[in-house]
């Protein structure tokens, strides 16, 4: 796919002049399409332009008066530098050379299921340059705005498209990012692998994945269904199963996630949730003095989050099957063998220390380019990311440092992008519940974790089901029914509101705060004995949205049985 051409200009770097040679940046202006001569006695032969981790196509280079100048291009390692060769010169201060480089490259612009995203690497060595300017073209084929930053210093909507205008102090900080669209859609087939080891019948849980803020989950099949399926702490749905003893099974989990652009309504967190995420754990040392001396500097999301992304590098030697987890503390030991976990690791612990609810994320996260976006948990290649808190708007954000770093300034705190998809929450512990793709059985373990993009599936709508069934109906006791509600799925249902009624009178009115699929939430009901049932209601209803259930009472067999009791002998 080819790309619109913009400029964007990052590195000076061979400048000849008579009868010596002196510092580039010294010696000329550099501005966006403009070369300005600052001495004299210099003037300029060719020019440089370095891209980080960017491979240019149909390069070209010329003046404003149309001449076209000759360019090589060659690679140093990740940096593709475009030398543009000047024929003729260029004498005296003041005097400028007007002339544009342009280049064509398919990874700025990637189409990624309903989503276009755009990723544009930030410029190399600010210092280099006196002014420049990034113009980015968008047509209207690409959708709504989903987001983008930084916010750009101008923006208009034309016949055409978007046309975003960025200048140098825009762009100090951060590359830009942008996608197209309202959200994505990611389907997945996950399979867990569990034995019941003891002699005795075991109960265990996986974890599927969850809803938050940014995704909603869509639960097509489970195979076999679960007993139970709960919510923990931290937000994780956990499905139980019980084994009998040295029981083996396998577990198909099959649905759809929709990934968005902005966070939708969702639950806020519990106090319980929030102090869980400021404590100190086995990876999160936030008593150490020195994460403790970094809270008090950094403070802020914001500044935790530069911190750690141009303080840590990626070490791609360390990707590899059971790789020792460093933690926080070691990863400031040990700046340069730093994986996702490191990053996430130390976010965390500076976030905690400096009172600031913080927590990691594993799943998935799609990349076109692992070298810009590595991804270092390495079974079924899953990757983390941390979460902070923001108070103000009640929801947990997530920033992935990681590629913060990797892709050269890529901004992944004020907007993370549409291909980050959470399959566990660790808030309360740094390594509980595990990821899927971790439950594995034997020395060859297989791929256990299937990601695509997709559609969003034909049944979007969970209907609850509830039942009424009798627990204990005994003669002169109190009487007591289990009323189950049920979610048959594909998604969750929040803030269901039972409402149990005897005969056509209301009686009590329950909340259950969240169902995921394939859950159940049991009540019971007691219903006081009393003579010739007088305190009993014929039948007992239970309503839950459009879905209802009733059953008739032991009410006549109380009457007759207080009758035979009371009777003359």
């Amino acid at each position: 796919m080819k790309f619109w051409k913009f400029l964007v200009f990052l590195l000076l770097s061979a400048f000849y002049f008579l009868p010596s040679s002196v510092s580039a940046q010294d010696e000329f202006f550099v501005d966006a399409n403009v070369l300005e001569n600052n001495f004299s006695n210099l003037y300029a032969t060719t020019y440089t332009l370095g891209l980080e981790n960017i491979d240019a196509t149909n390069v070209k280079a010329e003046s404003d008066k149309g001449v076209v100048f000759p360019t090589e291009i060659s690679k140093d390692e990740d940096i593709t530098n475009i030398k543009v060769t000047f024929p003729d010169s260029s004498v005296g201060k003041g005097t400028q050379r007007h002339f544009t480089i342009t280049y064509e490259n398919s990874s700025f612009a990637v189409r990624t299921g309903e989503v276009w995203e755009i990723s544009i690497p930030r410029l190399g060595d600010q210092t280099n340059f006196r002014n420049y300017q990034l113009i980015l073209k968008i047509p209207k084929s690409f959708g709504l705005e989903a987001y983008i930053s930084p916010k750009p210093d101008s923006s208009e909507l034309g016949e055409s498209g978007y046309v975003y205008s960025f200048g140098r102090n825009s762009l100090i900080q951060t590359g830009v990012s942008a996608g197209y669209g309202q959200f994505q859609i990611f389907s997945f087939n996950l399979l867990y692998h569990l034995e019941n080891p003891l002699s005795r019948p075991s109960s265990t849980q996986i974890a599927l994945p969850p809803d938050t803020a940014f995704q909603k989950v869509y639960i097509q099949k489970i195979d076999p269904k679960p007993t139970n399926v709960s919510v923990d702490s931290d937000g994780n749905w956990l499905a139980t199963y019980d084994l009998d003893p040295r029981q083996r099974i396998d577990i198909a989990v099959s649905g759809a996630v929709q990934i968005f652009a902005s966070y939708r309504s969702f639950p806020k967190a519990t106090n319980q949730e929030l102090n869980d995420s400021l404590k100190e754990d086995e990876y999160w040392q936030v008593s150490d003095p020195k994460i403790q001396e970094l809270a008090r500097e950094l403070k802020t999301p914001k500044a935790i989050y530069d911190y750690v992304s141009q303080t840590l590098k990626y070490d791609f030697s360390r990707v590899q099957p059971n790789v020792q987890r460093l933690g926080a503390v070691k990863a400031l030991q040990n700046p340069t063998q730093a994986i996702c976990m490191e990053f996430t690791d130390l976010f965390i612990a500076i976030a905690r220390a400096a009172g600031i609810p913080a927590r990691e994320v594993n799943g998935f996260a799609y990349t076109e380019n692992p070298e810009l976006q590595p991804l270092s948990l390495v079974a079924d290649v899953l990757h983390a990311w941390p979460e902070y808190y923001d108070k103000e708007k009640g929801i947990w954000i997530p920033v992935d440092p990681t590629w913060g770093s990797t892709t050269g300034g890529v901004d992944f705190f004020n907007k993370l992008d549409l291909r980050h998809f959470a399959f566990v929450i660790h808030g309360k512990s740094s390594t509980l519940p595990y990821p899927p793709g971790s439950y594995k059985l034997g020395p060859n373990p297989q791929k256990d974790v299937f990601v695509s993009f997709g559609q969003l599936p034909s049944a979007r709508i969970s209907v609850p089901a509830v039942s009424i069934k009798p627990y204990r109906v005994l003669p002169f006791f109190s009487s007591i029914y289990t009323v189950t509600v049920s979610n048959p799925g594909p998604v969750a249902l929040y803030s269901v509101y039972p409402t149990i009624y005897y005969d056509s009178s209301e009686k009590t009115r329950d909340v259950i705060e969240v169902l995921p699929p394939y859950s159940n939430k049991q009540i019971q009901i007691t219903l006081p004995h009393s003579f010739l049932g007088k305190d009993m209601p014929n039948v007992i209803k239970v309503q839950v949205n459009s879905s209802q259930a009733e059953i008739m009472t032991n009410k006549k067999q109380i009457v007759v049985d207080s009758l035979l009791v009371d009777s003359p002998k």
